[in-house]
């Protein structure tokens, strides 16, 4: 019996885990594909000079972030409200840290470090309260 429940548990601490790392690559794919696409488009229009502005850049960083993850979890087959929780808590995870900037406690760069830090703690809490999602969870391109 020790060793079914020890192979329950590395089986369910590495789903966790893979879920995780899925989720860290889109969004770095979406950072570097997303973000050269804006700017081509954009700079012409002036782009460049709103994401002077360090609140816009991290939020326009996130949401380059949040497009490819939200796809990603999509396509495995997250519901909605888990997708919109870990997109909130991406978000929410540089918004906290606007206060500090504004009261000049943080530097711009301190905020875009420090956002991307508690993003990944973020999305850890978030799978932690939704464990059943990111452990049970049975994607459409798995077999019953």
């Amino acid at each position: 019996m020790a060793a079914s429940r020890s192979t329950l548990n590395h089986t369910t601490v590495w789903l966790f885990v893979r879920h995780y790392v899925e989720m860290v690559v889109a969004m770095m794919v979406g950072m570097m594909v997303l973000g050269p696409v804006e700017s081509a488009l954009l700079d012409p229009l002036g782009w460049a000079s709103v994401l002077d502005v360090p609140e816009l850049e991290a939020l326009v960083m996130a949401t380059n972030m949040n497009v490819a993850m939200v796809a990603w979890m999509r396509f495995r087959g997250h519901g909605w409200v888990a997708t919109s929780q870990m997109a909130g808590a991406m978000y929410g995870a540089f918004v906290v840290l606007f206060p500090p900037l504004w009261l000049g406690a943080l530097s711009a760069d301190g905020m875009l470090v420090g956002g991307h830090v508690l993003m990944l703690l973020a999305m850890v809490g978030v799978m932690l309260l939704r464990r059943d999602e990111y452990i049970g969870h049975r994607h459409h391109n798995q077999p019953a």
